[in-house]
Protein backbone atom coordinates (compact mmCIF):
# COMPACT_ATOMS: atom_id res chain seq x y z
CA UNK A 1 0.00 0.00 0.00
CA UNK A 2 1.53 3.47 -0.76
CA UNK A 3 2.19 5.71 1.93
CA UNK A 4 2.81 8.90 0.01
CA UNK A 5 4.52 10.17 -2.76
CA UNK A 6 7.01 13.00 -3.33
CA UNK A 7 7.79 14.54 -6.71
CA UNK A 8 10.11 17.88 -7.68
CA UNK A 9 8.74 21.06 -9.46
CA UNK A 10 9.55 23.43 -11.81
CA UNK A 11 7.98 26.38 -10.40
CA UNK A 12 6.87 25.28 -6.36
CA UNK A 13 4.67 28.68 -5.89
CA UNK A 14 2.63 28.20 -9.33
CA UNK A 15 2.60 24.15 -8.20
CA UNK A 16 1.49 25.12 -5.13
CA UNK A 17 -1.20 27.63 -6.22
CA UNK A 18 -2.41 24.76 -8.59
CA UNK A 19 -2.64 21.47 -6.39
CA UNK A 20 -4.37 23.88 -3.61
CA UNK A 21 -7.48 24.61 -6.14
CA UNK A 22 -7.42 21.38 -8.18
CA UNK A 23 -7.04 19.15 -4.77
CA UNK A 24 -10.08 21.08 -2.77
CA UNK A 25 -13.38 19.67 -4.60
CA UNK A 26 -11.47 16.04 -3.59
CA UNK A 27 -10.87 17.06 0.19
CA UNK A 28 -7.61 17.15 -0.06
CA UNK A 29 -5.81 20.28 1.63
CA UNK A 30 -2.02 21.43 2.39
CA UNK A 31 -1.63 20.56 5.39
CA UNK A 32 2.35 20.95 6.16
CA UNK A 33 5.30 22.83 4.96
CA UNK A 34 8.48 21.32 5.87
CA UNK A 35 10.83 24.18 6.77
CA UNK A 36 13.97 24.99 4.65
CA UNK A 37 16.56 23.85 7.80
CA UNK A 38 14.83 20.69 7.69
CA UNK A 39 14.78 19.86 3.97
CA UNK A 40 18.14 20.81 2.69
CA UNK A 41 17.08 24.26 1.98
CA UNK A 42 14.19 24.03 -0.19
CA UNK A 43 10.67 24.33 -0.13
CA UNK A 44 8.39 21.33 0.65
CA UNK A 45 4.85 21.26 1.38
CA UNK A 46 2.58 18.31 2.16
CA UNK A 47 -1.00 17.60 0.93
CA UNK A 48 -3.91 15.42 2.47
CA UNK A 49 -7.17 14.83 4.16
CA UNK A 50 -5.89 13.68 7.31
CA UNK A 51 -2.08 13.13 7.14
CA UNK A 52 -0.04 14.30 4.20
CA UNK A 53 0.69 11.88 1.42
CA UNK A 54 1.27 13.88 -1.68
CA UNK A 55 4.23 15.89 -1.45
CA UNK A 56 5.74 18.50 -3.41
CA UNK A 57 9.50 19.38 -3.97
CA UNK A 58 11.16 22.51 -4.75
CA UNK A 59 13.93 21.13 -6.47
CA UNK A 60 15.15 18.22 -8.82
CA UNK A 61 11.93 18.10 -11.03
CA UNK A 62 10.33 14.83 -11.71
CA UNK A 63 10.75 14.36 -15.34
CA UNK A 64 8.87 11.41 -17.45
CA UNK A 65 5.12 11.05 -17.59
CA UNK A 66 3.75 10.93 -14.00
CA UNK A 67 0.37 9.79 -13.20
CA UNK A 68 -1.61 10.19 -9.80
CA UNK A 69 -5.04 8.46 -9.56
CA UNK A 70 -7.04 10.44 -6.44
CA UNK A 71 -10.25 8.71 -4.95
CA UNK A 72 -13.27 11.52 -5.26
CA UNK A 73 -16.23 10.77 -3.14
CA UNK A 74 -18.72 11.32 -5.96
CA UNK A 75 -19.26 12.11 -9.55
CA UNK A 76 -19.96 15.74 -9.33
CA UNK A 77 -16.45 15.92 -6.79
CA UNK A 78 -14.57 14.65 -10.24
CA UNK A 79 -16.30 17.54 -12.39
CA UNK A 80 -15.57 20.21 -9.45
CA UNK A 81 -11.78 18.71 -9.52
CA UNK A 82 -11.66 18.82 -13.60
CA UNK A 83 -13.10 22.55 -13.13
CA UNK A 84 -10.73 23.95 -10.61
CA UNK A 85 -7.74 22.26 -11.99
CA UNK A 86 -8.21 24.40 -15.53
CA UNK A 87 -9.19 27.58 -13.73
CA UNK A 88 -5.43 26.86 -11.63
CA UNK A 89 -3.72 26.82 -15.26
CA UNK A 90 -4.04 22.44 -15.77
CA UNK A 91 -4.52 21.60 -19.62
CA UNK A 92 -7.61 18.94 -20.18
CA UNK A 93 -6.15 15.43 -20.56
CA UNK A 94 -9.83 13.79 -20.76
CA UNK A 95 -12.79 15.51 -19.53
CA UNK A 96 -15.11 13.90 -16.98
CA UNK A 97 -16.71 11.12 -18.10
CA UNK A 98 -17.29 7.37 -17.87
CA UNK A 99 -15.23 4.90 -18.76
CA UNK A 100 -16.41 1.47 -18.90
CA UNK A 101 -13.91 -0.28 -20.36
CA UNK A 102 -11.84 0.29 -16.69
CA UNK A 103 -14.87 -0.51 -14.52
CA UNK A 104 -18.85 -0.82 -14.96
CA UNK A 105 -18.76 2.29 -12.66
CA UNK A 106 -15.94 4.23 -13.45
CA UNK A 107 -16.37 7.65 -13.79
CA UNK A 108 -12.64 9.77 -14.15
CA UNK A 109 -11.34 13.20 -15.31
CA UNK A 110 -7.77 13.83 -16.60
CA UNK A 111 -5.94 17.22 -16.55
CA UNK A 112 -1.89 17.71 -16.92
CA UNK A 113 -0.45 20.24 -13.93
CA UNK A 114 2.22 23.17 -14.72
CA UNK A 115 4.75 20.63 -15.41
CA UNK A 116 2.59 18.24 -17.72
CA UNK A 117 2.05 15.87 -14.87
CA UNK A 118 -1.15 13.22 -15.70
CA UNK A 119 -3.70 14.19 -12.63
CA UNK A 120 -6.91 11.77 -12.28
CA UNK A 121 -9.74 12.07 -9.98
CA UNK A 122 -11.95 9.23 -10.02
CA UNK A 123 -15.07 8.10 -8.73
CA UNK A 124 -16.47 3.85 -8.41
CA UNK A 125 -20.16 4.23 -7.40
CA UNK A 126 -22.91 4.46 -9.55
CA UNK A 127 -24.35 7.20 -11.35
CA UNK A 128 -26.14 9.04 -9.05
CA UNK A 129 -24.32 8.34 -5.76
Amino acid sequence: MLDHITFGVTDFTRSTVFYDHAFAPLGIRRLFDVAKEHSNGVNLTGYGDDRPFFWLAEHDATKGKLHIALRAESRLAVDAFYAAALLAGGTDNGAPGPRPYYHPDYYDAFVLDPDGHNIEALCRSPEGR
